[in-house]
């Protein structure tokens, strides 16, 4: 299972861009990617994007900065050394979206990963459920955010801004307390599994 997060200059894959990724095998953790990129010439940029990600304007459009085309095709070659490309993150269509527009404008033709995702909204929703518990409601849909999720695995919010290795950690760590009721990685040991604590 590939587990991805991908930090944009907004929310739309065809008129934003790509600004940083993050990922990691789930089967090897240690197996990381970590890299930045500027955005693509025309591409757009949303203020509310940059508060949540961390970077500036300037940061995203330095041209010393490898392109989005250079970022994508590194990515792609890293992902080719796991035995499962399964993408998996939270609300991981968004992430899924972003990394195909980018590889389509690279001109990547070879499109390694499958349609179907791994949500981790969707694990904590069924293992809520499961559990007797209800799913938090607002504005009459689903309110498990990426902080709630981890709240309920018993992890503090990911810090703010964001950042795409922070993220891509954080829902690695949900995926394995969900579906196999263990902690795996380092980063996050101290932090009890809540309905394995005495």
């Amino acid at each position: 299972m590939l587990v991805v997060d991908v930090e944009a200059s907004g929310v739309e894959a065809a008129k934003h861009s790509i600004v940083s990724v993050g990922a990691l095998d789930l089967a090897n953790p240690q197996y990381r990617f970590y890299e930045e990129c500027r955005v693509w010439d025309g591409a757009h940029i949303m203020d509310e994007a940059l508060a949540v990600n961390g970077f500036t304007k300037e940061q995203i459009t330095d041209a010393k900065k490898q392109s989005e085309a250079d970022l994508i095709h590194s990515f792609l070659r890293w992902s080719e050394k796991l035995e499962e490309r399964t993408l998996a993150g939270q609300n991981v269509s968004f992430d899924r979206d972003f990394l195909r527009h980018a590889a389509e404008r690279a001109g990547h033709t070879d499109w390694p990963f499958a349609y179907r995702t791994i949500d981790t909204h969707t694990l904590c929703y069924m293992h809520m459920i499961e559990r007797g518990r209800k799913p938090p409601v607002m504005h009459h849909r689903s309110a498990l955010d990426l902080d709630a999720v981890l709240n309920y695995v018993g992890i503090p919010a990911e810090p703010s801004p964001h950042n795409a290795l922070t993220g891509a950690l954080s829902h690695a760590e949900v995926i394995a307390r969900l579906l196999y009721g263990r902690k795996l990685l380092p980063e996050f040991t101290e932090f009890e599994i809540p309905w394995r604590a005495k």
